[in-house]
This record gives C-alpha cells, structure tokens and sequence, in this order.
C-alpha cells in the first residue's frame, strides 16, 4: 500500500541498508575520533530513514515523528561528542583513537 508513486519500500530499505554498512565500515576502520562521529551520524541516519520509510509504507505519521525525535537525540550528541574531542585534542595535541588507550582507570 502505497501513499504515492515513489520507489518501492524494498529500494529504501537497501538504502538504509547500505548506508548502515558504510557507517559501521567507518566506526571499525578509523582511527580519527571526528571520523568515527561521523560514521556513527550515518548509522543512525539509516535508522531514521528506515523509520520514516516504515511509517510512509503503513500510511502513519509515527515513523517521521520518532525519526524527529532521533534526530533531536542525534544532535545532542554530536554536541556531546566534539566537545569530548575538543578537551581530548586539547589534552592530547591529537585525537588519534590508539592514542587514547591511557585515558582508561
């Protein structure tokens, strides 16, 4: 069931799909803390376009407010996560994620 001519369901959720994949690519394979951030904002802008996807598929409105929301949490936490880096480059003169094994206990 389909509000409008478009791409099927199935096309956006290989997309979701294989932006998620890109995204964990990223987290396991950088060593830059801003890079990863940047992974983990693609991950979850997979999850919010499954959501949104869903929701147009079953002809609701909740997918697109939950994905809102999601990307409310998102924002907070990139604002979070660069001033961690900030502090850490700040303390570190670099933010190369090998280097911060010493920051543990």
């Amino acid at each position: 069931m389909s509000l409008a001519a478009g791409p099927p369901l199935v096309a956006w959720l290989l997309l979701a799909a294989a932006l998620f994949c890109v995204g964990v690519y990223g987290v396991l394979t950088r060593k830059n803390l801003v890079a990863i951030l940047l992974s983990v904002e693609l991950m979850a802008n997979a999850v919010n376009l499954n959501l949104v996807a869903l929701g147009r598929y079953q002809g609701e409105l909740l997918g697109q407010a939950v994905a809102l929301f999601g990307m409310a949490l998102t924002v907070a936490e990139v604002g979070v996560g660069l001033a961690i880096v900030i502090l850490v480059h700040r303390r570190r003169q670099g933010i190369d994620v090998d280097e911060l094994s010493g920051l543990s206990g």
